[in-house]
């Protein structure tokens, strides 16, 4: 049996994590707050994916680390799978999560008519809440850049939301992933 942590602990963490780095760490520089809970991720994106590889061969080709990331990986992250995978066949990939575990106790915060500013782009980017949703999103950026760099896919991970919390990930796996959280309740790796 293998060791777990209680969820509230991991969302404990991640948010005086965020916290920490935003606040206090880097107040005044986001872009370098963002980084470091990224590289925080990435490490146990790494120490992760090499514990849950321990007993397998090498993955033959990105689509079989694709597939290994959708299933055992997401598994053991939230407790569920991938709800879908789709490809164009040119090296991208895309990955649905209609319920992100880490992000569906977030909001957006509605605009001062009560409505959640959903036609308005730069409302939803200029808004404290969305900006606090992004900085969180960067430890899973990180966790899941790590998990394909062990798996020997370099990639740089990054991501966007407008809707919570749903996701997409878009992969395009040659050497740049994605993370990007559309309206339509996917993310994109």
């Amino acid at each position: 049996m293998g060791r777990e942590v209680s969820e509230s602990c991991v969302d404990s963490l991640l948010t005086e994590m965020v916290s920490t780095y935003s606040n206090r760490f880097y107040a005044n520089k986001p872009d370098l707050a963002a980084h470091s809970i990224e590289a925080i991720g990435y490490q146990v994106g790494l120490q992760l994916s090499e514990r849950y590889t321990m007993d397998r061969s090498r993955f033959g080709d990105h689509l079989e680390a694709i597939k290994f990331i959708c299933k055992d990986f997401w598994s053991e992250l939230f407790k569920k799978q991938i709800d879908n995978l789709k490809t164009n066949h040119r090296g991208t990939f895309v990955l649905q999560d209609t319920r992100f575990r880490w992000l569906s106790r977030m909001s957006i915060e509605p605009s001062e008519n009560g409505d959640v500013p959903h036609n308005n782009p730069e409302a939803v980017t200029e808004n404290k809440s969305t900006q606090v949703t992004r900085m969180h999103l960067n430890f899973p950026c990180g966790i899941i850049r790590g998990a394909l760099s062990n798996l020997g896919i370099p990639c740089a991970v990054s991501a966007d939301i407008t809707n919570l919390p749903a996701c997409e990930l878009l992969a395009p796996v040659i050497f740049f992933f994605l993370l990007t959280m559309l309206s339509n309740g996917n993310i994109f790796l």
